[in-house]
């Protein structure tokens, strides 16, 4: 049962990575990781960043790796300013 659960977590983990969302202009990683690394909070947990970008909003949730750079694990547009 052990070994079914490592799996799947492996294979979940090529999958995420392998259909990872781009930054756009607003995100918290776009242009580049931030200068300021977040050190106290645990590898893996998640946070999210509420944003303009193109005259629409959006809401992005990123997930702190093992090297404390961040990844976009979600997007969801919530709508325009028009």
């Amino acid at each position: 049962m052990k070994l079914l659960l490592a799996a799947f977590g492996v294979s979940a983990l090529f999958v995420s990575s392998a259909f990872a969302l781009e930054p756009i202009p607003g995100s918290v990683t776009y242009g580049g990781q931030p200068v300021h690394r977040l050190q106290k909070a645990p590898v893996g947990s998640t946070f999210d960043e509420t944003f303009y970008s193109g005259g629409e909003r959006y809401t992005e949730t990123y997930m702190i790796q093992p090297d404390r750079s961040l990844v976009i694990t979600g997007r969801v547009q919530i709508g325009s300013d028009r």
